[in-house]
């Protein structure tokens, strides 16, 4: 019984940074990879970025890479995903992910998902 609540949406100028939080509970925490994901309106969902259990590697995708940061503290059961000079194509509903499986890159891969966070971008 995983559950996962994303938190840390909302309307940010283009240009400026955003952090997103995941919180994690009913399981032990450091035996999950964690990932983020979103979705556009009318387009697919996509790969954001994922963590490993310990922290110690880390994926990004090509339209976020240099410019994300994905992070977790064992600690406090959380996932963060700090987004930097945002642009308009940013706009879409993040969805924080964990598996406890050994692969943790694309969708198929996670098994329990948060219900999403809004990220608007505007000018």
């Amino acid at each position: 019984q995983v559950q996962l609540v994303e938190s840390g949406g909302g309307q940010v100028q283009a240009g400026k940074s955003l952090k997103l939080s995941c919180a994690f509970s009913g399981r032990a925490f450091d035996e999950y990879a964690m990932g983020w994901f979103r979705q556009a309106l009318g387009k697919e969902r996509e790969f954001v970025a994922a963590i490993s259990w310990s922290g110690a590697t880390t994926y990004y995708g090509d339209s976020v890479k240099g410019r994300s940061t994905i992070s977790r503290d064992n600690a406090e059961n959380t996932a963060f995903l700090q987004l930097n000079n945002l642009q308009f194509d940013d706009t879409a509903v993040y969805y924080c992910a964990a598996t406890k499986g050994l692969y943790y890159s694309v969708e198929s891969d996670f098994i329990f998902w948060g219900q999403g966070t809004q990220v608007t971008v505007s000018s």
